[in-house]
């Protein structure tokens, strides 16, 4: 039999006539390089391998191992039907790993945040809204159905905010995670926090106000001023909008009048820090990924320090007169020798001068 060329996609043999082909004639599939059945290649130096297809009947059943020195080889598979052999090697299908409850969360955190944002800026105008109401009744009577709109509005954002807020915090220290682990991955070791905790530093009261800073400094030290910049930004106003809280459930306690109004302002001022609280921690997040606050790719500017002699670009201001074009030619006037007239008395003084000294 003669040298043959295998094809890859139809499997089919042909003979080689002359040169080697590289295209299947029939399929137009790549040709392997000949094969010659009187001088057999070793294995090692084969470009193909035969593999053994099982029957379309199924998985083969189960075979009684062997007894002996057989036994370590494993069982014996054993099929209804010859095994067809060929050149297709099945493909191991890639599973895709579903993402986790706590990795979608982690994900949508950015949304989170901007919704909170937005909940809490609604909040604000909402108590800005009924401070106005209440500075109008202190002549006139307000409308049943603005005094009924206003308190809906403070009621529903009073409510919703905080549990978005929530959701964004538990979700931005998901992220955290995953963030921290890029970091320390990429300086060749592992976070040495447990998740848990870093999730529950963020989520306890009180104690959040410390530790999501630590953590975020603990990665930012690394990076560029502008990060550490805005994690001490975002730090800030943490720490305010806690202590704002804070002060606004005590303030809510006094029952006088004044109080109660002062109390609608100080609430405007705590969701308003709120808002910017939440877009300063969506600020944070998107510099991690290398993005801006809209999500991006960041665009850096680089500066280069002058270090030579400084030179005026333009050229000094002449006047129109004293332009000189080279091709216009030059016209030379002459100069007339100022006046020399002597009075008769002037020569008269001189020539009594030389009589005198004579």
């Amino acid at each position: 039999m003669p040298a043959f060329q295998i094809c890859v996609r139809c499997e089919h043999r042909w003979p080689v006539v002359g040169q080697p082909r590289q295209w299947c004639p029939g399929c137009r599939g790549l040709l392997l390089s000949p094969v010659d059945p009187q001088r057999p290649v070793p294995p090692a130096r084969r470009n193909f391998r035969w593999v053994a297809i099982p029957s379309a009947a199924g998985t083969p059943p189960e075979a009684q191992p062997r007894t002996g020195g057989a036994a370590a080889l494993g069982p014996t598979p054993r099929y209804d039907d010859v095994p067809r052999w060929g050149l297709r090697d099945r493909r191991a299908v890639t599973t895709v790993d579903e993402p986790t409850r706590a990795e979608k969360l982690a994900e949508i955190a950015p949304t989170l945040l901007v919704a909170t944002a937005v909940l809490f800026a609604l909040a604000a105008l909402a108590e800005a809204v009924r401070y106005g109401l209440l500075l109008f009744n202190r002549t006139r009577l307000v409308d049943p159905v603005a005094l009924a709109l206003s308190d809906a509005a403070v009621g529903s954002t009073q409510v919703v905010a905080p549990l978005v807020a929530l959701a964004a915090v538990v979700a931005a220290g998901l992220r955290l995670v995953r963030v921290r682990e890029r970091v320390y991955a990429a300086r060749g070791s592992s976070d040495p926090r447990p998740p848990a905790l870093i999730v529950l530093g963020c989520v306890i009261p009180l104690v959040n106000l410390a530790l999501p800073g630590v953590y975020l400094t603990e990665i930012a030290d690394d990076a560029g001023p502008r990060l550490r910049r805005a994690v001490r930004t975002w730090w800030i106003l943490w720490v305010l909008g806690g202590v704002l809280v804070v002060v606004t459930l005590l303030w809510r306690q006094r029952d006088a009048l004044q109080a109660r109004a002062d109390g609608v302002v100080l609430s405007a001022v705590t969701a308003a820090v709120a808002a910017l609280v939440a877009v300063a921690a969506l600020h944070v997040l998107r510099l991690f990924d290398g993005t801006d606050l809209r999500g991006r790719p960041l665009k850096y500017r680089q500066l280069t320090v002058a270090t030579g002699p400084a030179h005026s670009p333009i050229a000094p201001i002449e006047p129109a007169g004293r332009r000189f074009d080279p091709q216009e030619p030059v016209l030379e006037e002459p100069v007339e020798a100022p006046e020399t007239t002597e009075t008769t008395e002037s020569a008269e003084q001189r020539e009594h001068a030389k009589v005198v000294t004579s």
